[in-house]
């Protein structure tokens, strides 16, 4: 084996590797090369076993079965740190940060430099991270508490941790695109290539096909736990990828056009909306919108535009913001979050493992979290109208789950965001606020999702979605507005949306803040 791998450039072979959990099989027998200096692209829908064949991979879990082999012959990994060793790192698509601690100290956590053998040389710390974060064009104060940053920025700090480790040979990484913005994605796809220069293999997963066939070399394609098919990226496309992901195209369902909505009554209304920003300066600056009843409305800007906190100005996260929001032509004073559900506001948050699940509670549980004033009886829950609500949601939104009882974490990463989904319509609202509610998932999890907001706006939902993602946003909304820079810079009806449109104005707030 250990000539064979030298001789095809193979600096890593997984062979029939299998992995077993009670009443499921996650991988079944699958063999993945890693091809030195190259990109190695991992692809297959939610549960496919992608991120379970990478966690064997770098030691956080031990196979069932199976062999790995790297140019020194057999290997086996009873932890991260035997991975190491070996030269093999992880950026998860989960963050894995400690947002108490500042950026300098998470990049080099467990990788700790001494001075004078007693002491942390934080200077040195200091130095490197600094090195580090200008490199991936991100020049962070290395002192700045990782929790005060956004989810992009948190990316970056999650993938200089990993650029830092000494004799790297291969650096897997797990949807770290997720998050970023187009610019980011450029800067690390830059850095990848620096990479690649230097002889490291990387192993990439993404659920964006067109960066898959941008950044990757080689593909190889899971479906259900197996091996399906593999093959130089430069001999497919992304028919050839779809169809071995799913076994038949998908694609996202499409609105109707035509709609007038000026016939429809008016649920919200957002007046002059403005969010002062700390040390001067806003992030939003008078945003004027207005959403009708069984409408999607869309807003679509880069990462750091201010999309999030108009969502947050409207959940009461946000005290210190003006401007009116009106509710049924009635002003709200906006306290805090509970009232706002009270009102009849649900919100799915970008970042559903730390803001819209809890992780040590079960399915049932993180379902039910939201509604839990509906089910109280004095000082007890009515826990067999809690079951029957919670059996109800996941049959409605169709949740693929054994046992609501199981940890929220035995869930796909689809069905884990259906969950938060499924929380914030259990507490039955009129306005449905989704903030990247496809991020991070494949794209027949992408497509359910999809069809599940069409359902509840054609029964009189009103719904707003934040996204990225060009083609899911033109698909979904019968309006969008586009933010830059914290101003809203276009609002176009569904016969006048364009790529072209939206991008130019997603750019449009950057120059009319300069010349302000």
């Amino acid at each position: 084996m250990t000539n064979q791998v030298l001789q095809n450039n193979i600096c890593l072979h997984a062979e029939k590797m299998s992995k077993i959990y009670p009443g499921t099989k996650a991988l079944d027998d699958v063999s993945f090369d890693v091809y030195k200096g190259k990109v190695n692209v991992l692809i297959g829908e939610n549960g496919a076993g992608k991120s379970t064949l990478m966690k064997i991979i770098a030691g956080i879990e031990q196979p069932s079965s199976g062999k790995i082999f790297m140019q020194d012959g057999e290997v086996y990994f009873k932890n991260v740190n035997d991975a190491r060793a070996c030269g093999i790192g992880i950026i998860h698509q989960e963050l894995s940060l400690f947002p108490n601690l500042n950026v300098y100290q998470n990049i080099f956590m467990s990788k700790e430099k001494t001075q004078h053998k007693i002491g942390l040389n934080n200077p040195e710390h200091i130095r490197l991270t600094k090195i580090i974060m200008e490199k991936l064009e991100h020049p962070i104060d290395p002192t700045t508490i990782v929790g005060d940053l956004r989810v992009g920025q948190q990316q970056m700090i999650e993938i200089a941790r990993n650029l830092i480790q000494d004799d790297l040979k291969i650096l897997i990484m797990d949807e770290p695109t997720s998050s970023l913005s187009e610019q980011e994605v450029h800067v690390l796809f830059k850095i990848m290539r620096e990479l690649n220069a230097e002889g490291i293999s990387i192993v990439y997963i993404s659920h964006r096909l067109e960066e898959i066939m941008q950044i990757g070399d080689y593909v190889t394609i899971l479906r259900d736990g197996k091996f399906i098919d593999s093959s130089a990226v430069a001999d497919i496309d992304i028919s050839w990828i779809v169809q071995k992901m799913v076994g038949k195209g998908k694609s996202y369902p499409q609105r109707q056009q035509n709609i007038d909505w000026s016939k429809h009554e008016k649920v919200l209304e957002v007046k002059n909306l403005t969010l002062p920003k700390k040390g001067g300066g806003y992030l939003l600056q008078n945003i004027n919108f207005n959403l009708k009843k069984g409408e999607i409305l869309g807003i679509y800007g880069l990462m750091g535009a201010g999309r999030t906190e108009i969502f947050e100005c409207i959940m009461g996260l946000r005290p210190e913001h003006t401007g009116d929001i009106l509710l049924h032509e009635q002003k709200l004073n906006i306290h805090n979050v509970t009232e706002q559900i009270e009102r009849g506001f649900a919100m799915v948050p970008e970042d559903r493992q730390s803001e819209g699940l809890i992780q040590t509670m079960n399915i049932g549980k993180n379902i039910s979290l939201s509604s839990l004033k509906k089910y109280a009886k004095g000082l007890f829950l009515n826990t067999h109208q809690e079951e029957t609500s919670i059996d109800n949601e996941i049959n409605a939104i169709h949740i693929k789950v054994a046992d609501k009882k199981l940890p929220i974490l035995s869930l796909s990463g689809g069905n884990q965001q259906k969950v938060v989904i499924g929380k914030g319509l259990l507490t039955q609202p009129q306005i449905l606020l989704l903030d990247e509610p496809s991020r991070g998932i494949d794209i027949g999890a992408k497509t359910d999702v999809f069809d599940i907001i069409n359902h509840y706006a054609d029964a009189g939902l009103s719904i707003i979605v934040i996204s990225s993602e060009l083609e899911e946003i033109e698909a979904i909304a019968d309006r969008i507005i586009v933010i830059s820079n914290g101003i809203k810079t276009a609002e176009l009806l569904k016969n006048e949306i364009t790529e072209d449109k939206l991008v130019m104005a997603s750019y449009e707030g950057h120059t009319t803040a300069s010349a302000v």
